[in-house]
């Protein structure tokens, strides 16, 4: 197995470096209150939380998922980019995530902060399903076999439908601004050149 890629292992040190101290330091460093994203009409929104939000996790769980996916599309796809392309990606994820939901809260007349790299990890899922089409992936729910195109495809259209049906805890229309940012950077780069061609694998 290659090493894993510099910017990539670096995020994935640095949120769970944060949220160790989210941990240990709880009410004495309320992280939460001031690098969250709080929405714009809520009195505590700061503009750098359109940035420090996705180095925050509510818990254990998200935080392994976020980085689960992380280094398993975000390895590949820093490999076949480089590292300044793949932090600009990741930024235009996480800014359009942020946006998204901010539209959203406002909208719906929420007050609740949201944290968490989902955003980016959407937007490394979509440009996988994008560049390796074709490659199998076996999601851990459900363990099935799936094109990567299918794969990505899923899981907009379950986000979507749970967004729009009112599931509540999880920013499903941050995921979906974070597949968004994603797919407009991809579109942005080709028309560039040069752009890495597309692997079938």
């Amino acid at each position: 197995m290659p090493p894993m890629p510099p910017v990539t292992k670096a995020l994935m040190l640095i949120c769970t470096a944060v949220f160790c101290v989210q941990l240990l330091a709880g009410s004495f460093i309320p992280l939460p209150a001031w690098f969250a994203l709080w929405p714009l009409d809520s009195g505590r929104f700061m503009p750098w939380q359109v940035v420090t939000y996705a180095f925050l996790h509510g818990d254990m769980l998200h935080l392994f998922f976020n980085m689960l996916g992380l280094w398993m599309f975000g390895s590949e796809l820093e490999r076949l980019w480089g590292h300044r392309r793949m932090l600009g990606f990741l930024l235009a994820s996480v800014l359009a995530a942020a946006a998204t939901q901010m539209v959203f809260t406002a909208v719906t007349r929420t007050y609740s902060p949201t944290l968490g790299a989902s955003g980016a990890l959407y937007g490394l899922l979509l440009a996988y399903g994008m560049l390796f089409p074709n490659r199998t992936i076996m999601p851990l729910f459900p363990p099935i076999p799936m094109k990567a195109r299918t794969f990505v495809a899923v899981f907009g259209v379950l986000e979507l439908l749970m967004g729009l049906t009112g599931g509540r805890g999880i920013a499903h229309f941050a995921h979906l601004g974070g597949m968004l940012g994603g797919w407009l950077m991809i579109r942005f780069w080709r028309g560039q050149a040069p752009f890495p061609s597309r692997r079938r694998r």
